[in-house]
């Protein structure tokens, strides 16, 4: 229950808009596909350049994400988001290990991922108070584009 009421005050500083539990569980889903694609893609980058192990700069990580990292630092200094965030950036089976660099970043990656999600809801309508199911499928798609 804890992680719900820290969701939901994350979502309602981020961009405010009220989540429930459908939803968190939507959120959760999102970050795990977004991580795993960033992690297939930091893979190859690193087979590429002939690394055994995925480091962090090996990650497809924009320019817009890393200032969402970096904006979602200061906005978790409140929420304690980034312990929950933890337990949700499982790792999926991969080809290539991790550094310990890059699996200490995926937390963090995950905190940018879901504040570009929140705002995302509040680009797409200004006055929308609490996402439905299509504005969530609209988000991914969108995500699903640009990631």
């Amino acid at each position: 229950m804890m992680s719900v009421a820290r969701f939901e005050r994350f979502y309602r500083r981020a961009a405010g808009v009220d989540v429930d539990k459908e939803d968190i569980r939507r959120h959760s889903d999102f970050v795990g596909r977004k991580l795993r694609d960033l992690l297939v893609v930091g893979q190859a980058a690193a087979g590429a350049n002939g690394r055994d192990v995925t480091e962090p700069f090996d990650l497809p990580i924009t320019k817009g994400l890393q200032e969402t990292i970096h904006r979602f630092r200061s906005l978790d200094t409140d929420i304690e988001l980034r312990p929950v965030l933890e337990q949700l950036a499982v790792l999926p089976p991969l080809d290539r290990p991790l550094s310990d660099s890059s699996i200490a970043r995926m937390p963090e990656i995950a905190g940018g991922l879901s504040l570009a999600l929140a705002r995302a809801f509040v680009l797409f309508d200004p006055r929308l108070a609490n996402p439905q199911s299509r504005h969530w499928e609209q988000a991914f798609r969108t995500f699903d584009l640009l990631l």
